[in-house]
């Protein structure tokens, strides 16, 4: 069976990988499955008759078209699009949490990296993120692989102006972190019992001034070899993980 498709206009709406389609299958936002002719993977196949999933069975080189010659690993999947939250609703969530955590990101335009960082905000019991609306990669199906499915768990609110969206959460009793290679405080030093608002910036620029001019502390990360930044992503795991685990 030939499935025909516009692949330059379609291939970035599609997911694929075994695992990426697992964590989606009983979600109930699968809208289509494409297999590869003779695929058997009974694991799979299982799932998809349990959740009443039809599967269309295509040529090799159909899923290589969709996906650009990635490693699809015979399944190719698309899901309704992605349900955005508000910022009121985030801290509305998070209202009665002993110790609630919103990451606010400065405009991060890698999905591996935004992905990675869900991933982690999933991980460490984050309440939900804040975005830009402009200069700001958002969930695609990029990103939703990168975060193995994570989107799935984590609210995010995409807002017009980050500076406003910190005044919103100090006004909530949020204190406000931001991290950046020149600050002087160690991250380590500081104690993190409140509501916390963690800032991590975009991979070549970092936190824009004002948004650093509006945090209550600015933080970094010591480090002692050749590199003298990490990976954003990176960073905001350890960040993350720490604040969760310490008082």
């Amino acid at each position: 069976m030939k499935f025909e498709t516009n692949f330059k206009n379609e291939m970035r709406n599609y997911l694929y990988g075994r695992n990426p389609l697992l964590s989606f299958v009983s979600s109930g936002d699968i809208t289509k499955i494409f297999l590869q002719n003779g695929f058997k993977n009974e694991v799979i196949l299982k799932n998809l008759e349990k959740y009443h999933l039809k599967p269309i069975y295509v040529d090799v080189k159909e899923l290589d078209r969709m996906t650009g010659g990635a490693n699809h690993q015979g399944v190719v999947f698309t899901i309704k699009p992605y349900q955005y939250s508000s910022l009121d609703e985030i801290i509305k969530c998070a209202k009665n949490k002993e110790r609630p955590i919103i990451l606010l990101i400065d405009e991060v335009n890698d999905p591996a990296n935004f992905g990675a960082m869900i991933r982690s905000a999933d991980a460490f019991g984050v309440d939900g993120i804040v975005i830009k609306s402009k200069n700001q990669v958002l969930v695609t199906p990029a990103t939703v692989k990168s975060s193995t499915g994570a989107t799935r768990f984590v609210k995010i609110a995409v807002v017009n102006n980050l500076s406003n969206a910190i005044k919103k959460l100090k006004d909530n009793g949020y204190w406000i972190y931001a991290a950046d290679g020149s600050a002087k405080d160690n991250y380590l030093d500081l104690k993190y019992d409140r509501p916390t608002g963690l800032i991590l910036g975009s991979e070549g620029f970092g936190i824009s001034r004002l948004v650093l001019e509006n945090s209550d502390f600015i933080i970094k990360i010591p480090m002692c070899g050749h590199v003298n930044s990490l990976n954003v992503s990176v960073a905001c795991g350890i960040l993350l993980s720490y604040i969760r685990n310490n008082k």
